[in-house]
């Protein structure tokens, strides 16, 4: 399983994953989409909340793995949500650490 599996160091000369290889891990995430911006693949997901609070409370814990795998995403938050992108900026596509860090934050949510 993705969230099981550890990030690796992730360089400009990684190679990105190819379509076929984006879609078939999408297949082991639930409710993540691909989406493209400034010609970019990433994944994107958005988590509802009761409150601020507890929104907030859900993107420090992203942030926290984000260190332990040291692999960053962009977190959105807004009252009772949180959007986390993912995607490698060094590749400037999608790696498989992406789809790991994306299984990680479901098991936080």
């Amino acid at each position: 399983m993705l969230n099981e599996l550890r990030c690796e160091a992730c360089t400009s000369s990684a190679v990105a994953l190819g379509e076929e290889e984006r879609r078939l891990l999408l297949t082991e995430l639930d409710g993540w989409t691909m989406l493209e911006r400034d010609g970019i693949p990433q994944l994107e997901k958005v988590y509802t909340f009761k409150n601020y609070k507890l929104a907030w409370a859900f993107a420090n814990l992203v942030s926290e793995l984000a260190e332990e795998e040291f692999h960053h995403p962009s977190i959105l938050l807004e009252w009772g949500k949180v959007t986390v992108t993912w995607w490698s900026h060094s590749i400037k596509g999608l790696h498989q650490n992406d789809f790991i860090c994306a299984a990680k934050c479901d098991r936080l949510g």
